[in-house]
């Protein structure tokens, strides 16, 4: 558990340091602008607040916290991995990246598809628990359907049913659960941001997260891969 949870702190910083500097390059400029026009807006309605960080301290908070996030997934993904797979038959790197995609499935993109997020100044101040209530109702759902996924390829193999098939199951599973999170209430805040922008922050923030996952996977892989040869040449 201990080498597990080693490989998933370092993974974890990989993935939150290659998806804090993807955002800050990239999201972080797209997030700007809707900040200039919240201002703005805000500015000719007559209101004014006070900035109590600016955003150059912002942009060096959001790397920051994209590399806590990162850790923490690292460490929560490095315990899931040894639950797992406590007797591993070789495939590190496919065993890394199956887990990496459905910790992304399940925790990023089934929310997305039914809640994307939204850019500064969309969204009514006085729902933000109620939507945050919503997010969370998708994550659990989205973490089920991955799990009752895995549950389900594992028993058909166990079967000896052929890939296709099993494939074809897992997929219909989350079809399934995609499904079910839209049984939530709509998100009725109005959109008062140009539609252009908002999509273009939603897809941006998609790709930070994938990004995350995506290192975090690839390099618990590799670092396993790596472990698995050293006890090999061990033996």
């Amino acid at each position: 558990m201990l080498a597990s949870l080693r490989r998933g702190v370092l993974s974890g910083a990989v993935g939150g340091l290659l998806a804090g500097a993807f955002g800050f390059l990239l999201a972080e400029p797209v997030m700007d602008r809707a900040v200039d026009l919240e201002v703005a807006r805000q500015a000719a309605a007559g209101q004014h607040t006070v900035e109590t960080f600016t955003r150059s301290t912002q942009h060096v908070g959001f790397v920051v916290a994209t590399l806590l996030v990162g850790l923490a997934f690292g460490v929560l993904y490095g315990v899931v991995h040894r639950l797992v797979h406590r007797a591993p038959t070789g495939d590190a790197w496919g065993r890394a990246l199956r887990l990496g995609g459905a910790a992304f499935v399940g925790l990023s993109l089934v929310p997305f598809l039914r809640y994307p997020a939204n850019p500064p100044g969309v969204g009514d101040a006085a729902t933000i628990a109620g939507r945050s209530h919503l997010w969370t109702v998708t994550v659990v759902i989205g973490l089920v359907g991955v799990a009752l996924g895995a549950l389900i390829a594992r028993g058909l193999r166990e079967r000896g049913v052929r890939t296709s098939l099993r494939q074809l199951a897992v997929a219909g599973v989350l079809v399934a659960t995609v499904a079910l999170t839209f049984v939530l209430p709509d998100n009725t805040d109005e959109i008062s941001a140009p539609v252009s922008l908002v999509w273009e922050f939603r897809l941006l923030s998609l790709a930070t997260l994938a990004l995350l996952w995506g290192g975090l996977a690839a390099t618990f892989g590799l670092l396993s891969e790596r472990a698995d040869a050293r006890a090999l040449a061990s033996a």
